[in-house]
C-alpha cells in the first residue's frame, strides 16, 4: 500500500510538469518517494559527510520525515513530523551512549504540525490552519491539560502549507504563512506574510509582507535583529531568482510577487509596480537559485570554535528544478561589521555527482553547544558538536 501511495504521489507531481515552459528543469531526488532511504552508517558518515575543522558529526537518532527540531533546556529534543501529524520527544542522552535514551510520541492527531516552540511553560505548535498550545513540563518531558487553539483561521493548502512559529526576545509570538502558489496575487490576507501576536494569540497583526516562503527565522544574539530565510520563485531558469536571507523589520515589504532578488521586476507581475518595487527591501544575502533555505539558527554557545559564535546556521534543502542539482547542505553565515555576509559550508557531502543522500531541513543549537540537523530524506537527526579537547 505504501508503494502504491508513493507512485500515486509521484504521478501527481510529475504529470503537470509535462507542459513546463522552456528553461524549466525537473530534477527530483527520487529516493524517499518510491522507497524509504536509510541514514548512512557510521563508516559512510565518516567518509562522505564533512564538517569544518573544530567540529565533529554523528548520527544521533532516526525519525522518519522529521522536520523541525527543538532542543529543550533539559537536553530533550522535540521533533515535528507533519506527515504523521505528530510531535515526537527524544529523551536526553543521560547514559552518554550518543543516542537519546528513549523516543515517544508526545502529541498525535495534529494537522500537519511543523513549527514548534516553548514559551513560559507552554509548548506551541503551528498546524496547517491554526497555532495551538499545551502545557509542558520540562523536567518530566510531559504535557498536561488539553491542546488549545489560540490562533485559528490560518489559510490552508496551497504550495506552501507548513507554518513556522517562534517567540522573539520581546516575548511576542511570530509566525510565517507561505504563498499559495509559485507566483500570483494572493486573495487571502495572511499569505506570504509574517504575523505577530501576543502569547495567547490575541492582537494578531501583519508584521511584514512580500515573503514568498519564509520557512524559518531567528534573531541575532547581539543586535536582536530578525532574519528570515525565503525561497525564490520557480519557472525562470536554473540560476534566477536567488533564494534570500532577509532582515525583517516591522512594516517591511520584501517584494514578492512583483520583485525578485535586489528589486528586479518580476516578468509576470512587475509591470506597473515600479513604486512598490523601489520601496521594497532587498535581501541581506542571496543564496543560489533553488537552493531552498529552510531552518535558520544563530549560534550563542560560548564554546563554539573561533568565528562561529553569532554566526547563523542555515539548512539548504536542495533544488528539485535545476538541470543540475544544487544545495543539499548546511551553511554558516558570518556577519561582518560593515553589514556584509559571507557563507561557508558547514555540513556537506549529501550531494555527490548529482546523487543525493540527504536533504537538511532544520538546524537548532542546544544549550550545550550541540547543533542538531534534521533530514527528511532519510529521517536522520545529526548532532554536530565542537571537538572536545583532551
Amino acid at each position: 500500500m505504501n508503494r502504491l501511495l508513493r507512485l500515486a504521489a509521484l504521478s501527481i507531481l510529475i504529470l503537470p510538469l509535462a507542459a513546463c515552459p522552456d528553461g524549466f528543469a525537473v530534477n527530483i531526488p527520487m529516493g524517499g518517494i518510491l522507497s524509504e532511504v536509510a541514514p548512512p552508517d557510521a563508516a559512510t558518515l565518516a567518509t562522505t559527510i564533512r564538517v569544518p575543522d573544530g567540529f565533529e558529526i554523528a548520527l544521533y537518532a532516526t525519525v522518519p520525515k522529521a522536520r523541525e527540531v527543538l532542543p529543550t533546556s533539559t537536553g530533550d529534543l522535540l521533533i515535528s513530523v507533519p506527515n504523521e501529524g505528530t510531535v515526537v520527544r527524544l529523551e536526553r542522552d543521560a547514559n552518554g551512549d550518543g543516542q537519546p535514551d528513549s523516543a515517544s510520541v508526545l502529541l498525535a492527531g495534529l494537522a500537519a504540525p511543523n513549527g514548534i516552540d516553548l514559551h513560559d511553560g507552554w509548548l506551541y505548535v503551528a498546524e496547517q490552519s491554526a497555532i495551538s498550545r499545551i502545557r509542558y513540563d520540562l523536567e518530566r518531558g510531559a504535557t498536561s491539560g488539553a491542546l488549545e487553539t489560540i490562533l485559528p483561521g490560518l489559510p490552508e493548502g496551497g504550495n506552501h502549507s507548513r507554518r513556522t512559529v517562534r517567540f522573539g526576545p520581546d516575548g511576542f509570538l511570530y509566525a510565517t504563512i507561505g504563498s499559495s502558489c509559485n507566483v500570483c496575487e494572493e486573495k487571502e490576507a495572511w499569505r506570504a506574510k509574517m504575523l505577530r501576536a501576543r502569547a495567547d494569540g490575541s492582537n494578531v497583526e501583519i508584521f511584514a509582507r512580500g515573503l514568498r516562503n519564509a520557512a524559518d527565522f531567528d534573531w541575532h544574539p547581539e543586535t536582536a535583529e530578525l532574519y528570515a530565510t525565503d525561497n525564490g520563485r520557480d519557472l525562470l531558469g536554473d540560476d534566477f531568482p536567488p533564494c534570500e536571507l532577509n532582515h525583517v523589520i516591522e512594516g517591511g515589504d520584501y517584494g514578492w510577487p512583483v520583485a525578485n532578488g535586489d528589486r528586479i521586476p518580476d516578468p509576470d507581475y512587475g509591470e506597473g509596480q515600479e513604486a512598490r518595487i523601489r520601496a521594497s527591501l532587498p535581501p541581506t544575502f542571496e543564496f543560489p537559485a533553488h537552493n531552498a533555505p529552510l531552518g535558520i539558527d544563530f549560534l550563542e554557545f560560548e564554546g563554539q570554535p573561533a568565528g562561529y559564535r553569532n554566526a547563523a546556521i542555515v539548512a539548504l534543502h536542495g533544488s528539485w528544478n535545476r538541470s543540475l542539482k544544487d544545495g543539499y547542505k548546511v551553511v554558516s553565515l558570518h556577519f561582518a561589521a560593515d553589514g556584509s555576509v559571507t557563507s561557508r559550508d558547514f555540513v556537506w557531502g549529501f550531494l555527490e555527482d548529482d546523487a543525493v543522500s540527504g536533504r537538511p531541513v532544520d538546524v537548532r543549537e542546544g544549550h550545550d553547544g550541540s547543533i542538531y540537523v534534521t533530514d527528511d530524506f532519510t529521517g536522520a537527526i545529526y548532532r554536530v558538536r565542537p571537538v572536545q579537547n583532551p
